[in-house]
């Protein structure tokens, strides 16, 4: 009998648990972050690490685009390892360029790796990454069927962050209506009420990701 084949997804799922093993073993939570172009996805991570550098928190990014290096410099800017991945044509991230990524941090000095994902809701659902935890961000601008609109990789994340809430009335959306979709699809999932502009958001955000910023430990 001919052995069969491994096939493209049997694949990429073989090489993003090795990523998900290689953290583990190197004591390193990785956060695959993603949301659609405008979302506040690098915003969010900024605050996040300005929260947590002075906890002595060793953190990381890998930071994904189609071109260009904006995010990955803005993360620099933070005094924070960086790897820039350009996917040029692929719509996202997969877990070979993760792979790839991995390879140019010093994992022993990091207790957090955020892995930010090209901007599109749709790409992303296909392609693990090898992350212990899978964030989405949107935006209110996104209008109020955002989740309804793109519900596998929504039935599929860890936690949504529902960002820009100050703008909702300026928009006519109802971010509860988000909340209550989002509910009903995934009721395990946790979800935030942010407005990163303005900082708000933020501290429950790291307690809905069981992030201490005390001693710097988990």
């Amino acid at each position: 009998m001919q052995e069969r084949g491994v096939t493209s997804l049997e694949r990429e799922l073989e090489l993003a648990e090795a990523n998900y093993h290689l953290l583990k073993e190197n004591n390193v939570r990785a956060i695959s972050v993603m949301g659609a172009l405008g979302s506040g996805k690098t915003s969010l991570i900024e605050k996040m690490i300005t929260r947590l550098k002075p906890c002595g928190t060793g953190i990381g990014t890998i930071c994904a685009d189609c071109a260009g290096d904006d995010d990955h410099q803005r993360f620099l800017a933070c005094g924070v390892q960086s790897v820039s991945v350009n996917t040029e044509d692929n719509c996202c991230l997969d877990a070979l360029s993760v792979k790839h990524a991995l390879q140019s941090l010093s994992l022993e000095t990091m207790d957090l790796l955020f892995i930010e994902n090209v901007g599109n809701l749709i790409c992303p659902a296909d392609f693990p990454v090898g992350a212990e935890l899978e964030l989405i961000v949107i935006s209110v601008s996104e209008g109020e069927s955002v989740v309804r609109k793109h519900p596998k990789i929504f039935s599929q994340t860890d936690l949504v962050v529902v960002n820009k809430i100050d703008l909702a009335d300026a928009v006519n959306v109802s971010p509860q209506v988000i909340v209550g979709d989002y509910a009903q699809l995934n009721p395990h999932g946790k979800v935030v009420l942010a407005d990163v502009f303005h900082n708000r958001g933020i501290n429950a955000l790291l307690q809905a990701l069981e992030i201490e910023c005390t001693t710097g430990q988990w």
